[in-house]
């Protein structure tokens, strides 16, 4: 019974590109929880499958130079989200970076979120999801929702005229109505200072 769930899950494996994730609910069809998780743990000692971190797996892609191509810790953390059918919103450093305003990588992450609030070891990194405001979740817009998380990161002294070029460039792309929706549920000086930069 056992080998033959394990045969199933390989061949469910094989079916998708090397590089994607894998959690133990993808399997359900095939057997009970428990046979599915043995499946992946035999399939882990194999070396077929390269657990992230506690029920997350990946059918992994190698590298001839560079060995096993890990997903970023963003693929890993909408991975989740998309299993868990649940919104995460990146913020700190990791929202400046997405906008463009960082080279920094960071390895230990943080997201809010309208799902369950946990925290995630990865390799040598995190990942947390904390609860988001219901206010927050109100923004339309996810390019407004990285603004807002990008100028709490900086702070109000360290706006720079750079900063606020390329905040204009972004709010160029996004309806005018959901902008000024948007900013109306942002923190009140993050609002000011997106008018002024829209007014530019």
């Amino acid at each position: 019974m056992a080998i033959s769930v394990e045969k199933k899950v390989k061949k469910a494996i094989t079916n998708y590109k090397k590089g994607k994730i894998f959690f133990p609910y993808n399997f359900s069809k095939f057997g009970t929880s428990t046979a599915v998780r043995q499946a992946l743990n035999r399939l882990e000692d194999d070396e077929f499958l390269l657990r992230l971190a506690h029920g997350i797996y990946l059918y992994p892609k190698r590298h001839p130079k560079f060995g096993i191509l890990y997903p970023s810790i963003d693929e890993i953390a909408i991975a989740i989200a998309n299993r868990d059918k649940a919104r995460i919103i990146p913020t700190g450093i990791h929202a400046l970076n997405k906008l463009g305003l960082s080279t920094q990588v960071p390895m230990n992450v943080v997201y809010l979120t309208d799902g369950s609030s946990r925290s995630i070891k990865i390799n040598k990194g995190s990942i947390k999801f904390k609860k988001a405001s219901p206010k927050l979740l109100s923004v339309k817009s996810d390019k407004i929702i990285l603004i807002i998380q990008a100028l709490k990161e900086l702070g109000q002294e360290n706006i720079s005229s750079k900063v606020k070029e390329r905040i204009k460039q972004i709010l160029l792309t996004v309806d005018k109505d959901i902008v000024t929706h948007d900013i109306k549920l942002a923190p009140q000086w993050v609002t000011e200072i997106i008018k002024k930069i829209i007014e530019q």
